[in-house]
């Protein structure tokens, strides 16, 4: 039989500590070319020492992106294959009730996870465009033809409070994702929806509120319930949850370089429990819901404020 053969693939956000950079070591040990990238090139010697190519790459910026492209583009032999993978993996976190939550810091987090995401996407494309063109006796969906990974979360799907905006922003991009897979089909690049749950990176040290100290605004609804409030946004009890990246990087490889794989991949710790969740019914979801993140306790508190506010008036 054939060996698979050698693909080249393109990695955002692969600084130490998160998923990117472990998917990177993954992917370059069983012999593939990878193109890591993050915004602080620095940040990626120890991708660099194993052997794994890095660059710049914001993926905000306009000419970073161009500059991250003509860089990759030279290194490709120009009568040659392209990209076969590119995996969108750069995010930002924000947690912060709605109805307090900055919209300056939603319209940022929102080009970080969603905006960025088209915009490397288009940069890229003629590179992805490349190898669509397999022998005739090709599969069908052989990892050898062109993809797009989009890494989204389980909480596309599953509304969890103080985390609406994150959410939002990655609902979005599964709904673009889902979007993209229909107009790209004709192309013969096949469209992923990486759906993660709990895998234990920095993003929760990095988060607005464990980073930089962010608060309930002065003056919110939430007062009463601050502290509970706020240990919630923290997300401090699941700072230490997950599986490790490594795993969950194995995991996603051989999914992602199998046959024939799914629209839609659920990696991580508690992804499938999050997958059957979706389908209960809504009181008793939420209910869960509600009890893991104490949303339940900070209701009681609430009301107990309010109905004391209400006896005090009469």
């Amino acid at each position: 039989m054939p060996s698979t053969p050698k693909l080249t693939v393109l990695i955002t956000a692969c600084s130490p500590g998160g998923m990117g950079a472990a998917l990177a070591t993954t992917l370059h040990k069983a012999g593939h070319r990878v193109f890591a990238t993050a915004r602080n090139v620095s940040k990626l010697s120890p991708l660099a020492e194993q052997g794994i190519e890095t660059l710049a790459l914001d993926v905000t910026s306009a000419s970073s992106i161009a500059a991250a492209f003509s860089a990759v583009s030279s290194a490709l032999s120009a009568t040659g294959p392209g990209l076969n993978i590119l995996v969108n993996n750069a995010a930002g976190s924000y947690t912060m009730p709605v109805v307090d939550a900055s919209l300056d810091e939603a319209r940022a987090l929102f080009d970080v996870n969603v905006w960025s995401h088209i915009a490397v996407t288009q940069a890229f494309l003629p590179l992805l465009l490349r190898p669509t063109a397999p022998s005739a006796s090709a599969e069908p969906h052989h990892p050898a033809k062109a993809m797009i990974v989009n890494h989204t979360s389980v909480g596309s799907r599953a509304a969890l409070p103080f985390q609406g905006i994150y959410n939002a922003s990655k609902a979005a991009l599964a709904m673009l994702t889902e979007t993209m897979r229909l107009e790209l089909a004709a192309f013969g690049i096949r469209v992923i929806d990486l759906k993660t749950a709990g895998v234990h990176t920095n993003i929760i040290a990095n988060n607005n509120v464990n980073a930089k100290s962010a608060r309930l605004p002065a003056g919110s609804i939430y007062e009463p319930a601050r502290k509970v409030v706020e240990e919630a946004m923290s997300q401090e009890g699941l700072k230490d949850r997950g599986i490790p990246p490594e795993q969950w990087a194995a995991e996603v490889t051989t999914v992602l370089l199998g046959k024939n794989p799914p629209a839609v991949i659920w990696k991580g710790e508690g992804a499938s429990l999050a997958r059957l969740g979706v389908g209960i019914p809504g009181n008793m979801f939420e209910g869960m819901i509600k009890k893991m993140t104490k949303l339940d306790v900070v209701e009681q508190i609430i009301k107990e404020s309010r109905s004391a506010t209400v006896d005090t008036k009469v």
